[in-house]
């Protein structure tokens, strides 16, 4: 059992939920978290869906979590591609997670000469359009991708996700992306500002060592390695970073006063 009082960001895939069905124990987690009245984010590098999706998605498995409480690498990307070209043009693979959030910032999405190709995750990835996506970043589109995950959870088992297709594109132009969702830093400091903490006070809950946790340990995070997702316990040796605790599961973290 773990017990801290710092403020929280949790990652959601393999922590909160495994595909369509809560992990045990989530909802008294976040029950926990809002009676302490401290500041929290689920932050995903899962680029699919909205956080009013999300939240609604949450609702119907038992995890009451608001939207504003939600930050996705989709929300990141489209602030980082705000912030380098204002009001650009891009060309975006990706559900309405993705596609809500770049027109959220003033970006025109077009197949025309686009600044960008901007890939993210789909659930029905097709050749032209990927083949269209290629022909764009060879021809001058710079490459952007919402996050490295080459796979994630599922209650089924793991599904292929933006790193997979991310490294079949730069296998065919030779060109490689610029990844905004964890691990880079980038998507942290976002993360942390948005609800306007300090990396010295809040936690890094997460599933995944190559992104969750040396996100959080490059952001000078304490962090929690769940074995609720992709990782076991055996495979945190491989890394020659370490979480600074290790549990089950979020059921196993105490909130202490803030």
């Amino acid at each position: 059992m773990i017990k801290t009082s710092k403020h929280i960001i949790t990652d959601m895939d393999g922590v909160l939920v495994k595909g369509h069905v809560m992990i045990p124990g989530a909802d008294r987690f976040i029950e926990r978290l809002q009676a302490s009245g401290r500041e929290y984010l689920v932050l995903t590098n899962n680029p699919l869906y909205t956080p009013r999706d999300l939240a609604h998605r949450f609702k119907i498995l038992g995890l009451d979590i608001p939207t504003e409480r939600i930050f996705t690498s989709a929300m990141a990307t489209a602030r980082f591609l705000q912030s380098q070209r204002p009001e650009g043009t891009a060309f975006v693979v990706g559900e309405s997670g993705l596609t809500e959030a770049v027109h959220s910032v003033g970006y025109v999405i077009t197949e025309i000469d686009p600044d960008y190709v901007v890939l993210g995750e789909t659930n029905s990835y097709n050749f032209p359009q990927i083949t269209k996506a290629i022909r764009l970043i060879a021809a001058g589109a710079r490459f952007i991708a919402t996050n490295p995950d080459t796979s994630g959870p599922t209650e089924h088992g793991i599904v292929p996700a933006c790193g997979a297709m991310a490294a079949l594109i730069e296998k065919a132009t030779g060109i490689s992306p610029f990844f905004v969702g964890k691990p880079n830093p980038l998507m942290m400091r976002t993360a942390l500002n948005y609800i306007n903490v300090h990396s010295e006070d809040t936690l890094m809950i997460g599933d995944n060592m190559k992104t969750d946790i040396i996100a959080g340990v490059e952001s000078g995070m304490e962090t929690i390695m769940v074995l609720s997702g992709v990782t076991r316990r055996e495979d945190v040796n491989v890394y020659p970073y370490r979480p600074t605790h290790i549990v089950d599961s979020v059921a196993e973290i105490e909130l202490s006063s803030v």
